[in-house]
């Protein structure tokens, strides 16, 4: 109510795309494909930054990060209906988001979607059945050369219902591929591709439009294998849409391609979807520092097992493991979790002796 009230009074000037974004199943040679276990095992790819928050939320972000959007298969969850979770509660304050429930379809396990432009519009308090809104926000973000909002939301599911099969290796990788999905940028292809194969190149990437119909029509090289993920535009003021394609043609729109930006995220799928925070914590970053993120910023909310996740990220740093170190660790734990060979957290299995040091502090503080 509170969005139609602002729009009737003053109509928001111009566009908010969604992506769709794909990592093909099969190898082609303009785009990363869907990597393998083998492909992460064997990836030197340093780990990037790692910023702990205590307090705030993903959407409070500051530094134009891309904002993971904790999403169910169909985009938007239950937005339309009860639901009041993150992913339904972003949906609320940046209400142009629900345009893209009208036709994205189905996510599967090798997709994401991303939205650019949603502007933001109201403030709130609490979660879940505490959700209340708490009045109006003007969104004072930069536009980009599109005039989008320069707010960029990655919508990416995770395994539901994870219980003990998110220990399996075919879970760990189809979770890891998912986020590497949602964090890839495939305009940077290659460079993506020198980090872990040879050859591929992708050409610009632009759109032109159809002056008849106002529709961006894909245009491509014949010898050029198509894109492989499909964007729609949508003009806020006069409900246009548009698909990009590429183009090489005079005066075509060139897509205003992204700056190196890290990723704002927190504890994705650990919720109504069961994962393990710990887990899933450091999936996301060795995603994000594949996918050549400069950072993860990681909005921790209070959990109590990921109490001590500034230390672990920070000594995992400071013994410059790569993207292959902390996988075949994961793999390594997940096995022995799943063979109940331990009981352990992630972290506390990795760094017993930090957290066997915690434990007798805490003993210590709570003597008579």
């Amino acid at each position: 109510m509170h969005y139609f009230e602002r729009i009737c009074s003053s109509m928001p000037e111009g566009f908010v795309s969604f992506e769709r974004k794909v990592l093909p199943l099969e190898q082609l040679p303009l785009c990363v494909s869907y990597p393998e276990a083998d492909f992460w095992s064997k990836s030197v790819v340093s780990l990037c930054l790692f910023e702990v928050h205590s307090s705030g939320f993903i959407e409070d972000q500051s530094n134009g990060a891309l904002e993971v959007d904790f999403a169910n298969k169909y985009l938007g969850g239950g937005a339309l209906r009860s639901g009041c979770l993150q992913e339904e509660i972003r949906f609320m304050i940046n209400p142009e988001l629900i345009a893209g429930m009208l036709f994205l379809p189905c996510m599967e396990d090798n997709e994401a979607i991303e939205i650019v432009g949603a502007e933001r519009f109201s403030n709130y308090t609490g979660y879940a059945s505490s959700f209340c809104f708490s009045g109006d926000h003007v969104d004072k973000r930069n536009v980009d050369g599109f005039r989008r909002c320069k707010t960029r939301i990655v919508a990416i599911d995770a395994l539901c219902r994870a219980g003990m099969r998110q220990y399996k290796c075919t879970y760990l990788l189809r979770e890891a591929n998912k986020a590497f999905c949602g964090f890839l940028d495939q305009s940077n292809c290659d460079h993506h591709k020198s980090l872990f194969q040879d050859g591929g190149s992708q050409g610009s990437q632009c759109m032109e439009t159809d002056k008849d119909t106002n529709v961006v029509v894909k245009d491509f090289p014949m010898d050029e294998a198509p894109s492989t993920s499909v964007e729609i535009a949508m003009n806020r003021g006069e409900y246009i849409n548009q698909v990009i394609g590429y183009s090489d043609k005079k005066g075509s729109w060139c897509l205003d391609l992204e700056d190196k930006i890290g990723i704002a995220t927190g504890n994705w799928g650990c919720g109504a979807f069961g994962g393990d925070p710990e887990l899933k914590t450091m999936i996301q970053w060795l995603a994000a520092s594949q996918a050549a993120r400069p950072s993860v910023s990681y909005y921790a909310l209070g959990i109590k097992s990921l109490q001590n996740l500034n230390q672990v990220s920070q000594w995992i740093l400071s013994h410059e493991w790569t993207v292959g170190d902390l996988w075949n660790m994961l793999v390594e734990y997940s096995s022995r979790r799943f063979n109940k060979e331990t009981n352990l957290g992630f972290f506390a299995w990795l760094l017993p002796t930090l957290f066997a040091h915690d434990a007798k502090m805490s003993n210590l503080t709570s003597t008579p």
